[in-house]
């Protein structure tokens, strides 16, 4: 069974959103179409206490974009997002979510932050994510969703991890891009550490 994964394509990180992606909106009629060719549907939903320790707000002096360290944990430090039950952390207007046959929320602990759809940052704890997987025959993963050089990145690389086939859809995600070329080497990690990278075409051909 294969299974598509749609990464966070929440409010915020859409362009005019707290902690905006380039171009964010512009993959949604791409997700849209893939949804529909696919049995398994899946959704990631950051989903932060309004005190998360990754919240550049909650460190006296610090600003967006600072790495600190947490508990051992190094930590960039993001504006406030995705705010559990604020309408920054609903998913896209656009968004076709009567296709979501499941619905994962991560980076709920305040404590730790949470990229990947699969395990908090420092991996002590599970979202249920491959659980929920195996449970439904799942073998492949699609991946889709915001942002490449982070959420999706690391889901795609826990995903490998974990045994799962996994696909990065090519033009089905857009990235942060803190520093130029992070797309490229978040492109270049996944690919080295297993991944095949497609556009949504060559995904529904194959």
């Amino acid at each position: 069974m294969k299974a598509l994964l749609v990464v966070d394509i929440q409010n915020d990180f859409l362009p005019h959103g707290a902690l905006a992606v380039s171009d964010g909106d512009t993959i949604i009629p791409t997700v849209n179409t893939l949804m529909q060719h696919f049995e398994v549907v899946v959704a990631s939903q950051d989903w932060h206490p309004a005190d998360h320790s990754s919240f550049a707000s909650q460190h006296t002096g610090q600003q967006p974009g600072t790495v600190i360290d947490i508990e051992g944990t190094p930590q960039i430090l993001w504006p406030d997002h995705c705010v559990q039950h604020c309408s920054g952390a609903s998913f896209a207007s656009g968004l076709d979510v009567q296709r979501f046959d499941h619905v994962v929320r991560k980076g709920d602990d305040r404590r730790v932050d949470s990229y990947s759809a699969f395990f908090d940052n420092d991996h002590a704890r599970a979202t249920g994510l491959d659980r929920w997987l195996r449970d439904h025959d799942v073998e492949e993963v699609v991946v889709c969703g915001l942002a490449a050089d982070y959420c999706v990145k690391f889901t795609v690389l826990d995903a490998l991890q974990l045994g799962f086939s996994t696909t990065l859809v090519s033009d089905a995600t857009r990235a942060v891009e803190l520093e130029e070329g992070d797309l490229d080497r978040a492109l270049e990690e996944m690919r080295s550490a297993g991944a095949k990278i497609q556009d949504h075409e060559a995904v529904l051909a194959g």
